[in-house]
């Protein structure tokens, strides 16, 4: 469990490193040559896909120059001297391309949310991250770790909006997120179309048009229905309000529609593994 009292990580990764420095003086935090076998896959790295070209280049220049930048590692297992990699993957991946035997690492100490705030940050400063990597990484630390939004978007040195907005990518369905992930529309495609009655087949339309981002959000401006911009500029501040806070608690979108004294409480869901996260919040409560 996270220590209310524990400082934000900083804006950088130099800041990240600095804050574990005096723990990892035990673990070896001088710079040294390793057996390239035996350093292991991160367990939080939250990228899934590596550009083959790209990697293959950096792999040209390792055989050239050999990996200038060490590695960031955690001790594993002292039986076999191992280690987890936590950040430089792609260098990790290029030395093993080129057939180097060795390769520098930097050994830290490091807690599991560490070490995944750790990866999350150095993929985000290089923007190796798709829109949705990010937003599964930002799950992770919110129902693994107890982050809120807030903190977390100190800690990852980003706005609390748009970690909020980047998370709502979760909520869109599948074939929606599909097409995000191979690229065939943006993040700001995407984003617009989490206010669509109907993404998937907007989605759809925006990719055989050919439709820029501005044009999508017109697009989806004009096919609101009436009766829904009607409810949304009756809503009171106060309701608005709620919608945002359960919204942010929960994990799901959070509709609310007051009737006379009462009303009815919805939550819009994309999948099942977000209600079993559900699930686990409402009982940990």
């Amino acid at each position: 469990m996270i220590s209310a009292k524990r400082q934000p990580l900083g804006r950088g990764l130099a800041a990240l490193f600095g804050e574990t420095e005096g723990r990892a003086a035990d673990a070896g935090a001088a710079i040294r040559e390793v057996a390239i076998e035996l350093i292991r896959p991160g367990t939080f790295q939250p990228r899934r896909r590596f550009d083959e070209d790209e990697l293959e280049a950096l792999a040209q220049s390792v055989r050239e120059k050999g990996v200038l930048q060490p590695l960031l590692v955690r001790p594993v297992d002292e039986a076999d001297a191992a280690f987890e990699l936590i950040a430089g993957e792609r260098r990790w991946r290029a030395a093993q391309r080129a057939g180097l035997h060795q390769v520098p690492i930097l050994v830290r100490a490091l807690s599991d949310v560490e070490a995944l705030e750790i990866a999350l940050i150095e993929n985000l400063q290089r923007e190796d991250l798709t829109a949705l990597e990010e937003a599964e990484a930002y799950r992770r630390l919110i129902d693994q770790f107890g982050r809120t939004q807030a903190n977390l978007a100190d800690a990852v040195g980003k706005s609390r909006s748009h970690v909020a907005n980047t998370l709502r990518l979760l909520s869109l369905p599948e074939a929606v997120r599909r097409r995000l992930e191979e690229g065939a529309i943006s993040a700001g495609h995407a984003r617009a179309l989490l206010a669509a009655e109907d993404p998937a087949a907007l989605a759809a339309e925006i990719i055989r048009r050919g439709l820029n981002v501005r044009v999508t959000e017109q697009l989806v401006k004009r096919r609101s229905t009436p009766r829904r911009e009607n409810t949304r500029q009756a809503r009171d501040a106060d309701t608005a309000a709620l919608e945002r806070d359960l919204t942010e608690v929960l994990g799901l979108r959070v509709t609310i529609a007051g009737k006379g004294r009462g009303g009815a409480l919805t939550l819009h869901y994309a999948s099942l593994d977000q209600l079993d996260r559900l699930l686990v919040l409402l009982r940990a409560g």
